[in-house]
């Protein structure tokens, strides 16, 4: 499982595939979603911009991704999947 490190209160899961590299568009991002491709925490997802919080798992295409909250002082990490 990768971790996907983000700052603020949560990152829309449109934006995390995007960002983590799962899918290469926001668009093919929001169709995956629509088209019930991923889920959070295990249940399927359908809404584009749901918040996902600190310690929350998403799965997409076979890939799993812990999603971690760090400090505002951190930030210049943030996006990076380890």
């Amino acid at each position: 499982m990768d971790t996907f490190e983000f700052v603020g209160d949560y990152i829309e899961l449109n934006k995390l595939l995007k960002a983590s590299g799962l899918c290469g568009t926001g668009g093919m991002a929001k169709i995956e979603i629509e088209n019930g491709q991923v889920s959070v925490d295990g249940h399927v997802e359908y809404r584009k911009r749901r918040k996902i919080r600190n310690g929350q798992t998403v799965e997409y295409g076979g890939n799993s991704i812990n999603v971690k909250q760090v400090p505002s002082d951190r930030s210049s990490e943030s996006k990076n999947i380890s």
